[in-house]
């Protein structure tokens, strides 16, 4: 069983930016593909950025793209989101999800564990 911890969320202003952290445990979490999702209220989860067990790829949802990245340190298992230029749209709680596919997926139904999420505020 994998256990994903979300932190770094907060308030920041439009413009601002602020980086998340994941941190996993279970010995395969090197193995398993990452990504952030966020979900706001109401609202449908939506993909926010997947990256590979080696990172060797990565994709990321066209409304982040540019703005966002995702990166990983398997050696403390921990994935990152670093988000700059963030928008009042972006305001959600985000969620770490980990897959057991090879491949980097855009689909909330392929992940198999998901943490409880961190509330990320951007006031205009």
């Amino acid at each position: 069983q994998v256990q994903l911890v979300e932190s770094g969320g907060g308030l920041v202003q439009a413009g601002g930016s602020l980086r998340l952290s994941c941190a996993a445990s279970g010995r395969t979490f090197s193995t398993y593909t990452m990504g952030w999702f966020r979900q706001a209220p109401e609202k449908e989860r939506e993909f926010v950025a997947s990256i590979r067990w080696n990172s060797a790829n990565t994709i990321y949802g066209d409304s982040v793209k540019g703005r966002f990245t995702i990166s990983r340190d398997n050696a403390k298992n921990t994935v990152y989101l670093q988000m700059n230029s963030l928008k009042p749209e972006d305001t959600a709680v985000y969620l770490c999800a980990a897959d057991r596919s090879l491949v980097t997926s855009r689909s909330a139904i392929d992940y198999d564990y998901w943490g409880q999420g961190t509330q990320v505020t951007v006031s205009s």
